[in-house]
């Protein structure tokens, strides 16, 4: 779990993945919400790309 603080004031708290595990070792993860699935991608540049 993240928890972003600014000073004393607790701001957000959300669930936190490895997108590796997410993917489980490979490139690509699919995330279905409401029924639309959804595309997560890792590039070779190490960046993620999201994508319906």
């Amino acid at each position: 779990m993240i928890r972003a603080q600014t000073g004393p004031t607790l701001l957000a708290e959300a669930a936190c993945h490895d997108a590796r595990a997410l993917t489980d070792g490979g490139q690509i993860a699919y995330i279905v919400l409401d029924g639309q699935t959804y595309t997560l991608r890792i590039t070779r540049a190490g960046k993620l790309i999201l994508t319906k």
